[in-house]
């Protein structure tokens, strides 16, 4: 486990917020010159911490606006099973994240798709059809809040 002190995790809140902010503004925001910001987020990036930037996508405006968790359970529960799985979901289109649970189920998917009938299609159609899937359960997402500090 990487240590923080409390001048990387106050750089770490702010990028949160905005990845894209100028190290100027981070330097501000935390009350440290704009190199020592730098020093301090390079280290970060080194040590691992910072590993990346997410684009956050509007998901409404590109027609998916509906989004849902579905919780899937795989039988028998065998590695090879588990794995084929998880490279398959991985790899469609409507996923937007995966999540390798313990549990009643073993994985979580979160999904984004263009309406209900697009839900229904996708769980009925594509996931349980798949011979491994031995269950699913659907919850339809009303909100989706991130970047919580």
């Amino acid at each position: 486990m990487v240590e923080l002190d409390e001048l990387d995790a106050a750089i770490l809140r702010e990028l949160r917020v905005d990845a894209r902010r100028t190290n100027r503004d981070i330097a501000a925001a935390v009350g440290v010159s704009p190199s020592t910001a730098l020093e301090r987020t390079r280290g970060l990036r080194e040590r691992g911490v910072i590993r990346g930037a997410v684009l956050d996508v509007d998901l409404a405006a590109i027609g998916r606006p509906v989004q849902a968790l579905i919780a899937v359970r795989v039988r028998p529960p065998s590695r090879r099973h588990i794995e084929a799985f998880r490279n398959w979901i991985t790899r469609l289109p409507e996923v937007i994240g995966v999540f390798v649970v313990t549990g009643g189920e073993d994985f979580l998917v979160h999904v984004a798709v263009g309406s209900n009938d697009d839900l229904y299609a996708f769980v009925i159609d594509r996931l349980t059809e798949r011979p491994e899937v031995a269950d699913v359960r659907t919850s339809v997402v009303y909100e989706h809040l991130t970047n919580l500090a």
